[in-house]
């Protein structure tokens, strides 16, 4: 299923067979990036289910850095939504414009918070992550690809701290509503996206390209 997001669609359910999370993080709705995540999601068969999360109508506070405080720190309504969305999915794509050549400020809040949930006793978050997917949709103004590096870098680092497979970046130019579906080369990728293997995520200097 592919309906529109409002915040969190969908029970959550334990990853046995494949299950996606998509999570929005432009601050503007049915923006460029979206529509290009719509198009690759489009391909999955019907059996598998999809869950839409729009970031930009979820009421999550700044993320408070409480790990090497005593004490549990209370959690809200929409952070647990969040979580539960997360640890329910096999298969988690960010789907962020490219704000100052990396993830907008939404979807690096919800990063943040998976810093918090690998410190809740109980929960193993870390242990649970580990082997799932991460994937990235990104739209750019920029007709050069290289200037999303960063982001690619930092959803790639994500991955590989957390023991995940990393499925790339799926990558579109565009800036006004709708522009992305002129991209020809991005509708391409799209339709032959989630097909990929995705590798076991790795920092660089575990494969020796460091430098």
């Amino acid at each position: 299923m592919t309906t529109s997001p409002t915040a969190v669609q969908g029970d959550a359910q334990a990853p046995t067979d494949r299950s996606f999370l998509f999570v929005l993080g432009s601050s503007r709705p049915d923006g460029n990036t979206e529509a290009l995540a719509r198009t690759a999601a489009e391909q999955l068969p019907p059996d598998v289910p999809q869950r839409w999360v729009d970031l930009a109508q979820l009421p999550l506070a700044d993320f408070q850095d409480g790990r090497h405080e005593t004490g549990a720190r209370p959690g809200g309504e929409t952070e647990e939504e969040l979580r539960q969305a997360t640890l329910g999915a096999t298969d988690i794509v960010i789907a962020s414009p490219l704000y100052w050549y990396t993830l907008s400020a939404q979807t690096k809040r919800y990063l943040d918070y998976w810093s918090g949930w690998l410190a809740v006793p109980g929960l193993d978050f870390k242990e649970r992550m580990t082997g799932r997917t991460l994937w990235g949709v990104t739209v750019m103004a920029d007709r050069d690809e290289v200037v999303a590096d960063a982001l690619v870098t930092t959803l790639n680092h994500t991955a590989a701290y957390l023991g995940m497979r990393f499925g790339g970046v799926l990558l579109g130019n565009g800036s006004r509503p709708g522009q992305v579906h002129d991209d020809e080369r991005a509708t391409i990728r799209a339709k032959t996206f989630f097909q990929r293997t995705a590798p076991l995520a790795r920092f660089p200097y575990e494969d020796g390209t460091a430098r």
